[in-house]
């Protein structure tokens, strides 16, 4: 789960970390008293989805005017915001964070994360902060240096303070670079956080370290331990075919292919997309039924595939450990009657009650294509779709 940054920032605050002072906006009318109640002469009018490079994608204008405030805020709230990491359609506008201007006289990035190689978490600071991080980790990894925590011991003061060091804090704001290191790292491990990020962490004029931005993803597994991070979800970002299948304990994520693949498992799942795109074809999804699948369930997930306009074509692939192949292929029958499928389907089941659900399909009467193997239930719906 994923959340805003003026949400990040009040998460940020609770940990002793300084961010600028902002408030939360919904119309173009309240962004100009928010502007009004902050004073001074500057203020950044910034668009508030789910992704980043809100920037260069023209999400971000520092107003110099209350003026330029209104007019920014026009423009920004219910565009169709597109950046790197939104996709083509973009995403939609519908909140903003109008914040006070800052004096801005270096920026750097700094992000806390698990490590599951050394099983500890990872402190990450790069001296090159900013929108284009992705580009200095790619061309320049050497200026991303790591400290790796052991989370019995937690941030230390001398960790903290290399870090700091080591990206070119100068020494009169190291304490205070420390402080915000060390909230980040709690913040991070107390609200059971999977990516803790603030890029850019600036150096303003006065020596004072500020978060100008904030971004934090949340593993979903966690969330019933922390109802008040939960609370912060935000419907309107998220896929709603993604939200209808977690309501049936689905997990889906919809892709830009064009085949359809229900699956039972995650490793399974992973691996049938790749065989898709090794036989020249592309997924639309990924979607695990889990071990517990039912004809509901399995209705549901056709159901759910097929509002993608761009799908083509079904491929179900099943292994019969825990899960029956002969539920799967009931559910499989009804969800082709339900949804009245149009579409060439392909289905490989192996294991439990292979012989059973092979013959319910067979005898269901239904234009069902079997396959044996991964290798062949690929080849066919690539070739059914094409």
């Amino acid at each position: 789960m994923k959340i805003h940054e003026y949400q990040g920032k009040e998460l940020l605050k609770r940990f002793g970390v300084v961010v600028p002072r902002g408030f939360f906006c919904q119309s173009v009318d309240d962004a100009v008293k928010a502007a009004q109640a902050l004073g001074g002469k500057v203020w950044v009018v910034k668009a508030q989805i789910h992704a980043g490079g809100r920037g260069k994608g023209g999400g971000v204008k520092v107003a110099k005017s209350l003026d330029e405030v209104r007019q920014y805020a026009q423009q920004i709230l219910g565009m169709q915001l597109v950046t790197h990491q939104t996709g083509p359609e973009g995403q939609k506008v519908r909140r903003l964070l109008i914040e006070e201007g800052a004096d801005i006289r270096k920026e750097y990035y700094v992000a806390v994360l698990t490590d599951r190689r050394t099983q500890k978490v990872a402190v990450m600071a790069s001296s090159e902060g900013g929108m284009d991080i992705e580009e200095v980790a790619h061309s320049t990894p050497e200026k991303i240096i790591t400290v790796f925590v052991d989370p019995a011991d937690g941030l230390s003061d001398a960790q903290a303070t290399g870090l700091a060091s080591g990206i070119g804090i100068p020494a009169a704001s190291q304490a205070k670079a420390v402080t915000a290191l060390k909230g980040l790292y709690a913040c991070y491990m107390e609200t059971d956080a999977a990516l803790a990020e603030i890029n850019p962490l600036i150096l303003e004029g006065n020596g004072d370290i500020k978060a100008l931005d904030a971004k934090f993803n949340f593993d979903d597994n966690a969330l019933y331990r922390i109802p008040e991070i939960f609370a912060f979800r935000d419907l309107d970002e998220e896929d709603p075919n993604e939200i209808e299948a977690s309501k049936f304990g689905l997990a889906y994520i919809s892709l830009d292919g064009n085949i359809g693949c229900l699956v039972n498992g995650a490793g399974l799942a992973m691996a049938t997309m790749d065989v898709i795109k090794l036989f020249g074809g592309e997924p639309a999804n990924f979607l695990d039924v889990g071990g517990g699948a039912t004809t509901e369930k399995v209705t549901e997930a056709f159901k759910i595939m097929l509002k993608n306009t761009n799908v083509k074509g079904i491929l179900v692939n099943i292994f019969g450990g825990i899960m029956k192949c002969d539920t799967i292929a009931n559910g499989v029958i009804a969800a082709v009657r339900e949804t009245h499928l149009n579409v060439p389907l392909v289905v490989r089941m192996k294991g439990t009650n292979e012989e059973l659900g092979t013959k319910l399909l067979k005898e269901s009467g239904l234009p069902i294509i079997s396959a044996d193997t991964m290798a062949d239930a690929a080849a066919k719906i690539v070739a059914a779709v094409q």
